[in-house]
């Protein structure tokens, strides 16, 4: 199992720029990559949130909007990142129908700018093109998608993960692949959670905004089907994968899903009464009244490819995952040290 000793021997020094560094999982990639001694460029359009253990010798970042090119272009072309981590999306399903035009501007035109920018930069060595589950034509059977199923999406934001891969493959296929200068993946997760999540209306912050007021948690789909996964479970799959290509292998090129084993498939109802167990207050209620807009019911990822070809496996098992969860937000609520609660969970993910 890949430890913190490997990050360090391959990132140490590394020149990563990270786009969406402010988000959920981009918070976390940005504390690993500090913790093992890269020099870290962080690229987002929102403020990022918990800076209290980040020096200014070893993070920097700039306000930008992934949509406007040429800034990007600018701020990539003298940084010269030699592995860039693309996470910058607009990656909320809820979200995605009520601003169908700013999910696709900034998940499709993004992606072109990104890639534009990564294809004109001789310094770029590798590329992590972060998509999501969601890309793939949910067709609700009860077995995994492999990494070569059909994309597609009935709702804004799954079509705009299917458009980015297509996007993304045409690019490596188009440009990259000619001379392999910079090598790519793209990458899919299953459904991540863990401390410091704050979107709306996802099942995690919302559960921890309710329950620990000790009110009542409304959930839209109690029998929805994810591949539920800790935040650290996907991210451990984009730095090994991207260490692989820093090196120049070829194998690791392509598409990659990082999911949960097959039997932590849970359901909402299942996350959000384990939740409610530990934090022992508050209470958890269908919500019969909630606007139904069109969601998956059953979704799976098959990890079989990552686990054969670069010995990638998940960790933590989902009661582990929930347990890391609340034990952050517990940390959180009762005004402990936040980035202590980071640093002693990544350590022990790693090192276990």
């Amino acid at each position: 199992m890949m430890k913190l000793d490997y990050l360090i021997e391959q990132y140490r020094g590394k020149r990563v720029l990270v786009t969406g560094h402010s988000g959920f999982k981009g918070t976390w990639l940005t504390k690993i990559l500090i913790k093992v001694g890269a020099e870290v460029l962080g690229y987002s359009k929102d403020e990022y949130k918990f800076t209290e253990d980040l020096s200014e010798t070893s993070f920097d970042s700039v306000k930008g909007d992934i949509r406007d090119g040429k800034t990007f272009e600018k701020v990539v072309s003298e940084f010269s990142p030699e592995i860039v981590f693309h996470l910058a999306a607009q990656p909320l399903v809820y979200r995605s129908y009520q601003d169908p035009i700013e999910t696709f501007q900034t998940n499709v035109l993004g992606s072109v700018n990104l890639l534009e920018t990564v294809r004109s930069n001789p310094s770029i060595k590798a590329l992590v093109f972060v998509t999501s589950d969601k890309c793939y034509e949910n067709k609700e059977w009860v077995w995994g998608y492999r990494e070569n199923d059909r994309l597609g999406g009935k709702d804004p934001y799954s079509a705009s993960k299917a458009c980015s891969e297509i996007i993304f493959n045409s690019y490596w296929e188009s440009y990259f692949k000619q001379n392999l200068n910079t090598l790519c993946c793209s990458v899919r997760a299953g459904n991540v959670i863990g401390g410091g999540d704050w979107s709306d209306n996802r099942i995690v912050p919302d559960a921890m905004k309710a329950l620990f007021a000790d009110q009542t948690l409304l959930i839209r789909n109690p029998n929805a089907t994810r591949p539920w996964q800790h935040v650290l479970e996907p991210l451990s799959g984009y730095l090994l994968v991207g260490s692989k290509l820093l090196q120049k292998e070829v194998i690791a090129t392509g598409s990659w899903n990082f999911g949960p084993a097959t039997d932590d498939i849970r359901s909402v109802q299942d996350v959000a009464s384990a939740l409610q167990n530990l934090v022992s207050s508050g209470r958890v209620k269908v919500d019969s009244d909630a606007e139904q807009l069109h969601e998956a019911g059953l979704l799976k990822l098959n990890c079989d490819k990552a686990e054969a070809l670069l010995s990638w496996k998940p960790r933590w098992n989902f009661d582990e995952m929930i347990s890391k969860t609340v034990e952050w937000y517990k940390v959180y609520y009762n005004n402990g040290d936040i980035s202590e609660i980071y640093q002693s969970q990544i350590e022990e993910f790693f090192n276990q």
